[in-house]
């Protein structure tokens, strides 16, 4: 939020704001004034006034709204890979599901949306599945796309695009701060943002001790068992989560999800195997059973020390990417690791 006081009344301010404090009464956030125009993704975006009719493209763009309170202003999802997040089946319950993978172009015109809110630029992008922006915004419908999957990631070879530059939550509070100011509710937006920063600062509390000693890889899934896996590269989310901890990720490439071989995983012998649990099943190995008896049965991974000692770690795979649950990601191998003893 901008200051409206000059640099010389800098002083004024703070002791206005001390004596608010003082007295019991709590700063309010400033209104959004609109017009709003935002550069996002590399197109400006511009709103008349608060959007009444959203569609979401990717669940965690759709979990970051319903985190802003904001499900009463959606008019439909699609692309899911697991269940909504815990305290929102109500409201999930209520908004009308388009799609579980992929919705058509047709399919979110038909709601009428005032906002379309993508994950991936994969969907709605340059080469987007469903549309690309300019098609939405003929309409006079603008798309709002996570800064997490455009900004220092090219997707325009296609799959899950190459992230030159390391993904940080920063991005993520970008986008839960630009979303609030788009539906003028900024409160929602920096109480989000000071919650999942203290969530994240609590979780490295409990294993700073084991800092620069343990390694992961990330396996999200496979596109089938007997070929390499699809893992996670230094620099996406599963990077952040690993360095927010001290763990060294075994895999170092720029692709957010190389295919690595085990072969090639086992001689790095990984502390710890992070697997990928969801309800998406449009691979055999998205099953997280399927990963633990592959693991478990395999002539390679089976002789890991990560297998033979049990340090398996489920994860959801929506905190596997950069979306608004990487802290639950962070929490969860915290946790595994604690539990584990392997931070003593």
């Amino acid at each position: 939020m901008k200051s409206i006081f000059a640099k010389s009344n800098r002083g004024i301010a703070c002791a206005a704001a001390v004596l608010l404090a003082a007295i019991g009464v709590e700063a309010q956030a400033a209104e959004t004034s609109y017009p709003l125009t935002l550069t996002n993704c590399g197109h400006q975006i511009t709103f008349q006034k608060a959007p009444e009719r959203a569609v979401s493209i990717g669940q965690s763009s759709t979990e970051l709204l319903y985190l802003l309170g904001l499900q009463d202003r959606m008019v439909g999802t699609a692309v899911w890979i697991g269940p909504v997040i815990k305290g929102y089946e109500d409201a999930n319950a209520k908004v009308e599901r388009l799609a579980d993978n992929d919705p058509s172009f047709e399919s979110v015109v038909a709601k009428k949306p005032d906002l379309v809110t993508a994950q991936f630029q994969w969907h709605v992008g340059p080469e987007g599945i469903v549309a690309k922006p300019e098609q939405f915004e003929e309409l006079g419908v603008p798309v709002y796309t996570s800064p997490a999957d455009c900004v220092g990631k090219d997707n325009s070879g296609g799959g899950d695009g190459v992230r030159h530059t390391v993904f940080t939550m920063d991005l993520i509070y970008q986008e839960v701060t630009e979303l609030a100011l788009i539906f003028n509710v900024q409160e929602r937006g920096e109480k989000l943002v000071a919650e999942l920063k203290a969530r994240e600062e609590a979780a490295k509390k409990k294993i700073a001790s084991a800092d620069g000693r343990l390694s992961a890889v990330f396996w999200f899934s496979s596109a089938e068992l007997d070929i390499d896996p699809y893992v996670a590269g230094k620099n996406g989310a599963p990077g952040y989560i690993m360095r927010a901890l001290g763990i060294k990720n075994v895999v170092d490439s720029d692709e957010e999800w190389p295919t690595v071989g085990w072969e090639t995983i086992a001689k790095s012998s990984p502390t710890l195997i992070v697997a990928g649990k969801m309800e998406r099943r449009r691979f055999p190995a998205d099953d997280v059973a399927v990963k633990h008896k592959f693991l478990e049965t395999d002539p390679v991974t089976s002789l890991l020390p990560a297998v033979k000692e049990g340090h398996v770690v489920e994860m959801d795979a929506q905190a596997m990417n950069p979306t608004i649950r990487t802290i639950e990601g962070i929490e969860v191998l915290a946790d595994a690791v604690e539990k584990s003893g392997l931070n003593k």
